[in-house]
Parts: structure tokens; C-alpha cells; sequence
């Protein structure tokens, strides 16, 4: 590498115009590689604030369908959807989760009507369908059973596939799900629904506004028995390389912005797409932020989901997605 002399070399002369910034700088990522995090319920005219996610809503199908016009307008990639279950659906199994009329079903096939170039993602999971709150039946001594659990994750993938999902996106962290959504989807005839897994999902401080969100706060103990320790990043990676290895099209780092070593690590390990998302407590601390007057909201959006695909992402799902145009465009 050539040594840097002064004065014949003044990196100032790359940056020193906005014009000249743009020619030499990595794009921003568009609207086609970003991903909305939406939460759908059951009932009609629902658009209920989620206090813990400022701008976000919990929504009855009809109402979404109309915040999508002009997400869709602007040319966002997709939507990954969320179910938050009524309390009275709730059991120890989770079986609201693939119900064929339950809110995720009837979204996808809502949003696949209307707007049918949209690409739907689907977020596989029990926690917000069972009454512990757990990504799976419980065992008798009160733990997750992973094999029981896989079974019932298969189910919730073959229903989003049977309604139009393009992408299914399993999330609860337990051992051969990759593997048993993949071989279920195929026995079904779905052999074109893309797997994305939350193949590296950490035990992360960061879920708490999602959790009041979904509805989905264990009732007791915690996940980090079968998600990811934050301290062990070669289990970390490994979870990756065993889910890449069982069938998945798509592999997902979670969070993203503590975790930009990992995305960047996983990106030298693999050719599969990555995704990254930027979850609730990242948003929710860059509004707080802002709101306290320590930082610009607008440069800090783009500073982070720039450093996100800097680091390796291909995709980046973010609560700021529907705000694309307002936040995203200089």
C-alpha cells in the first residue's frame, strides 16, 4: 500500500463537496432491499399505537392494507408479518398459530390480492400463540420441547405457504427446525417458498418493545437456553452454518447493530443472502435519542442501516421501512 505524503496527498480533495461525497461513497440501500416488521391482529378498522414503538401499530388486516399504499407506492421489498393472538386463543400448544383463519393467514392472502408484486415474509414461531409465552410446548420439567416444538413449526409454515407466503421465516432458535420446515413444505408441494431463518438470533437486551408489541413476554424464566449467547460467537456462528447446511435460502443476524462483526464474519463464511434486522430496542433507542436532542434522527437512520449493509446484509429489515422516502432520500 502506498505510503500517504503530504501535501502531494490530501484525502480532504475526495470529500470535500456533497457532489463529490456521492461519487465516492457506497449507495444508501434502496427500498427494494428493505423489509417491514408489521403486527396484525384479529378485527376490523384496528390501527392500535404500540407505546414502546413510536410510529408502529398493531393492525386488523383492513387497516394495513391501507398503510401499505404507499410503502408499496415506494417500492419497499416486503413485509415480514407478525401475529399477535387474542388471549383467548392462546393455549398451551399454540395450535392459533396455524389455524387457516388466524390474522398472519388472512393478511397474507389479504395483502397477496391486493398488492401481489409484494413480496410476503412470514415470522414462523409459537411465543405469541401459547399462554407461557415460550417459542414451544413446554416439557414437564418447563422446558421448550425442541422436537415438539419443530412438529408445530412445521405446521405454521405449511399454513403461511398454503396462504400465499413467499418467504416463511422460522424464529424460535430450536435444533433441526430448518430442517423439518424444509422437508414439510416439500411433502406439501411448496417447493418454491424460500426459508429465511434467524439463524443467528441472540439472547439480546434489545427485544423488549417487540415482546410488548406481540404480546409475547414469557411468564416465566427467560429464552437464552435456545437463543444465542451474545458471549460465544463461534456458537453463534455455527447456528448459521448448520441452518445453511438443513436447507435455508436466506440466513438472518439478530440484532444488527451490536452485532456488525457477526453479519461481517458470517459474510466471509457463506454465499447464501443475509439478512439483518434492526429491531425494536434499536429503533425505539435512535427515537429516544432524538427526542433528547443527542442526535439528528434523520442522519442517524442513514449512518446505521448504511453500516449495516457496509458490513455485509443483503437485506435489512427495519421499522423505518415504511418511512423510506421521508428518511432514507437526501
Amino acid at each position: 500500500m502506498p505510503k500517504s505524503i503530504f501535501p502531494d496527498m490530501r484525502m480532504r480533495r475526495m470529500r470535500v463537496t456533497a457532489s463529490r461525497r456521492r461519487l465516492f461513497d457506497d449507495p444508501m440501500p434502496g427500498p427494494g432491499k428493505c423489509i417491514w416488521p408489521v403486527f396484525v391482529r384479529s378485527g376490523r378498522n384496528i390501527r392500535e399505537p404500540i407505546d414502546a414503538l413510536p410510529g408502529q401499530f398493531r393492525y386488523s388486516v383492513d387497516t394495513l392494507l391501507k398503510d401499505l399504499e404507499q410503502p408499496v407506492r415506494d417500492g419497499i421489498g416486503a413485509v415480514l408479518l407478525f401475529g399477535v393472538a387474542d388471549v383467548s386463543r392462546k393455549s398451551g400448544a399454540g395450535s392459533e398459530a396455524w389455524r387457516d383463519g388466524a390474522p398472519v393467514q388472512r393478511a397474507i392472502k389479504a395483502i397477496k390480492t391486493t398488492y401481489p408484486d409484494l413480496v410476503v415474509f412470514s415470522d414462523v414461531c409459537l411465543c405469541a400463540y401459547t399462554r407461557h409465552g415460550h417459542c414451544g410446548p413446554l416439557r414437564r420439567d418447563g422446558q421448550v420441547d425442541n422436537d415438539a416444538a419443530c412438529d408445530a413449526l412445521a405446521k405454521v409454515a405449511v399454513s403461511h405457504a398454503a396462504a400465499g407466503a413467499d418467504v416463511v421465516a422460522p424464529s424460535a432458535m430450536m435444533d433441526g427446525q430448518v430442517l423439518t420446515l424444509r422437508r414439510a413444505l416439500e411433502a406439501e408441494g411448496f417447493q418454491d417458498v424460500l426459508l429465511m431463518s434467524y439463524s443467528t438470533k441472540f439472547a439480546s437486551s434489545l427485544y423488549g418493545p417487540f415482546r410488548d408489541a406481540g404480546q409475547s413476554v414469557p411468564e416465566h424464566g427467560d429464552r437464552r437456553g435456545y437463543q444465542a449467547s451474545y458471549g460465544d460467537i463461534r456458537g453463534a456462528l455455527r447456528e448459521s452454518e448448520m441452518d445453511e447446511a438443513e436447507g435455508a435460502d436466506i440466513l438472518m443476524v439478530k440484532p444488527a447493530l451490536w452485532y456488525l462483526d457477526v453479519i461481517a464474519r458470517l459474510r466471509e463464511r457463506t454465499d447464501l443472502p443475509i439478512a439483518a434486522y434492526q429491531v425494536s430496542g434499536e429503533y425505539s433507542m435512535q427515537i429516544a435519542a432524538a427526542e433528547r436532542g443527542i442526535g439528528d434522527l434523520h442522519d442517524m437512520i442513514r449512518e446505521s442501516l448504511t453500516a449495516i449493509r457496509r458490513a455485509g446484509a443483503d437485506l435489512i429489515i427495519s421499522y423505518w421501512t415504511p418511512r423510506y422516502r421521508e428518511f432514507m432520500i437526501v
